[in-house]
């Protein structure tokens, strides 16, 4: 992965260690063994809240990369990383909140964790859970804490979305204030609606489960949305859930001044071609004009992207002609840019419009949609110079924007998919895995894997060498004994 990192190295190093290795978690006698939960929340919100990967915007077909044959562009990922050791910072956390009394910060800790635990379960399908939290929670030894077991991935999402309701029930305006918090500045009303939309995406992300009776996925949505006094999500742009950047060293941008971001990186004509078709003033502030139509910036016809499926060769040679838009500026030359987003209030909207469609809830599907595309046209409008007021109301009245019977799905996520470009990391492409919108191409002759998008990631490498019987009997369980990146989940099926 190319993008820089908000943390130091050695951070992210760790993050990306697999559970297998149970000395990660055990006490460093040469450490202090208890501190301020303070300074464990901030770090941890450091970690999951910077979800600007440029990976995943290959992968989703909004960027091309000219460099070299890129991965996650041509479908050719394999293994994935766990990440247990901020699942273990998460319990820690949780543990000096209970020692110390600063209760918030233990349900704090449960959404953290949960937001840990559901990105790797949607990356792998069944991974280690309940013997895996009892050895973080216990600091046990036994042959089970090392060698964990995998659970189902529907007990997974079972337990979490457990969590997330006590977290949400439990976390009190009039407990200790919350200090170390860069997110809400210990404001805990806020983080009761980032709790309660995030469950909501969650529930979602179980839209081909609603049969399940232990899920009770449909009930659990109407509970939150139709009882907001006990269940408050976000009102506006304002909630957002994101991490701010400073021109300030160690928290700048993500990318920037990053030298592949400033020549390498281009506009997916896929995702250009979208743009273009809805007349969408967020070309203007995703992309730049080719050089060679020589046109105005804010002329869509001077936009243009290379073909994320075709060989590299082929789009060198576009891009060399100076017939592709290159990925804007702003995103390499401004330190400041726009915020990392966990989760906004433009995708609750969609996520509401979705349950209003499906007839999880009562409510007007087109209303909360409408309200989707403004906040995230509001969010994107780089500076608040890129485009008006009146562009974004002749953006909605266009007959092209407007929820139409039949197709109501296909435009709810592909306005989620334009609102999360360079934001909250693989979600758009789990969204595209659920539903098929937008269509990833794939016809063109660079793509691997078969001219196949990957439905997951193959598990750790290490897994096999030091957890092989849990693993293999995983693997054996839910993909006929293949550990496989077309395996299809439980999620999906």
């Amino acid at each position: 992965m190319r993008s820089l990192k908000i943390i130091s190295i050695l951070v992210f190093i760790a993050a990306l260690s697999s559970c297998k290795k149970f000395s990660d978690f055990q006490t460093n006698p040469n450490s202090p063994t208890q501190t301020d939960p303070a300074l464990l929340l901030t770090a941890i919100e450091e970690n999951a809240f910077n979800t600007i990967d440029v990976e995943a915007s290959l992968a989703c077909r909004q960027l091309d990369y000219t460099l070299s044959a890129d991965d996650d562009q041509y479908y050719n990922w394999q293994r994935g990383s766990y990440s247990y050791t901020w699942v273990s910072q998460t319990v820690r956390m949780e543990q000096e909140a209970a020692r110390v009394g600063k209760t918030n910060f233990r349900y704090i800790a449960k959404f953290l964790r949960a937001v840990y635990i559901i990105n790797m379960t949607q990356q792998f399908g069944d991974i280690p859970y309940s013997q895996m939290m009892k050895a973080l929670t216990t600091g046990s030894t036994d042959s089970s804490a090392i060698k964990p077991a995998y659970d189902k991935q529907e007990s997974i999402y079972l337990a979490v979305l457990n969590d997330l309701k006590i977290a949400s029930d439990s976390l009190s305006t009039t407990a200790t204030v919350i200090n170390g918090d860069i997110i809400y500045n210990g404001d805990i009303t806020s983080w009761k609606k980032l709790i309660n939309s995030y469950t909501l995406r969650v529930l979602m992300s179980l839209s081909g489960k609603t049969s399940d009776a232990t899920l009770n996925v449909q009930q659990r949505f109407n509970d939150i949305v139709s009882n907001p006094t006990q269940y408050p999500v976000f009102a506006s742009n304002s909630d957002n859930g994101q991490l701010p950047f400073y021109n300030i060293t160690g928290n700048q941008y993500v990318y920037y001044n990053n030298n592949a971001m400033k020549t390498n990186y281009y506009l997916d004509s896929s995702f250009v071609n979208i743009l273009k078709d809805l007349n969408d003033p967020r070309l203007f502030t995703f992309g730049a004009p080719t050089t060679a139509s020589n046109l105005p910036g804010r002329d869509f016809s001077a936009y243009d992207g290379l073909v994320g499926s075709a060989p590299l060769a082929y789009n060198i040679a576009k891009a060399g002609a100076g017939k592709a838009s290159q990925i804007n500026h702003r995103y390499a030359y401004d330190p400041i840019n726009e915020p990392s987003v966990l989760m906004g209030y433009p995708e609750l909207q969609f996520i509401l419009a979705e349950g209003a469609f499906r007839g999880w809830i009562t409510g007007d599907a087109n209303t909360y949609y409408k309200q989707g595309v403004q906040a995230a046209l509001n969010f994107s409008n780089y500076n608040d110079t890129s485009y008006t007021a009146t562009d974004i109301s002749n953006y909605l009245a266009q007959p092209a924007v407007a929820l139409q019977p039949g197709t109501e799905l296909q435009q709810i996520i592909t306005q989620k998919y334009i609102n999360m470009f360079m934001n909250t990391g693989w979600q758009p492409f789990f969204e595209q895995r659920r539903t098929g919108y937008p269509t990833f191409d794939v016809s063109g002759a660079g793509v691997l894997n078969g001219g196949k998008i990957p439905k997951r990631w193959m598990y750790p490498s290490d897994e096999y060498t030091t957890n092989a019987t849990n693993v293999q009997n995983a693997v054996n369980s839910q993909y006929n004994g293949s550990d496989d990146v077309n395996g299809v989940m439980w999620l999906l099926q």
